[in-house]
């Protein structure tokens, strides 16, 4: 046994409206039955407040922050703007904030940072692209890019590393769980070497198509610590089955 708890995020990247609280507040409930297990869900902005209200037992978190805590940055949000209404953590790095808006490795870095002088903790995310996996460079790109993103000061009670298959996010695709294990066996090696004995308390979440299906045999890998979870995320139908088999892992 690790010693780690498992942790289950619910990323609903640009979905949810006002009516969707009634599902966040059976995810809460539903979660809230459950030990062993931690639980979030990262909103979108609009959502957080009224999400903490409607669901206290459960950590509500955001998508992302900017790097600078104020400033001419049209249509961002500051780490802490988002502590300020409620959120307890964020999602940094994700692949679709590298690709959409070109962030860079140093930009997530900042907003690690940034995020831990708010009092967030942080979910950094990696992953590969599908011509890279092809190309055997998985591994590589992937340790590679968790180097230059690593924020200072990195501690198992504020940061969580979630690698992310880009291939497989929303695809149905999952990687081989060979394939999972040496990715995670990977990261926790590369976290070693970055920030010595405090890397085995860090917790590696997999994010790529988990589901209520296979998330029980993806949790029962070594280093795989939970997950990162997007559509399935949405409905309580689909995530609290993903909850109850990282509970009994």
């Amino acid at each position: 046994m690790s010693g780690r708890r498992k942790f289950v995020t619910g990323n609903w990247k640009m979905h949810g409206l006002g009516g969707s609280l009634s599902e966040i507040a059976s995810i809460a409930a539903s979660a809230a039955a459950l030990d062993d297990v931690d639980v979030a869900l990262c909103l979108p902005a609009t959502l957080i407040a009224r999400a903490i209200n409607a669901a206290p037992s459960l950590m509500i978190g955001a998508q992302d922050c900017h790097q600078e805590r104020n400033g001419p940055h049209t249509g961002c949000i500051s780490a802490a703007m988002l502590a300020e209404i409620g959120a307890m953590l964020t999602i940094v790095g994700h692949s679709e904030r590298r690709q959409d808006q070109q962030e860079s490795d140093a930009d997530i870095k900042a907003k690690a940072e940034a995020a831990r002088d708010a009092g967030l903790s942080v979910i950094l995310c990696c992953g590969e692209s599908e011509v890279e996996h092809d190309a055997g460079q998985a591994v590589a790109r992937v340790t590679a890019q968790i180097a230059a993103s690593m924020p200072g000061g990195a501690a198992a009670d504020w940061l969580t590393i979630a690698y992310e298959p880009i291939w497989a996010i929303g695809t149905g695709k999952v990687p081989g769980m060979d394939d999972v294990a040496e990715m995670h066996g990977a990261i926790r090696t590369k976290l070693r070497e970055l920030i010595g004995k405090e890397a085995d308390a860090i917790r590696i979440l997999y994010g790529g198509s988990m589901n209520g299906g296979n998330a029980a045999q993806l949790l029962a890998i070594p280093d795989v610590d939970g997950g990162l979870v997007g559509g399935a995320s949405l409905s309580a139908e689909k995530f609290v089955p993903i909850i109850e088999a990282a509970a009994k892992a």
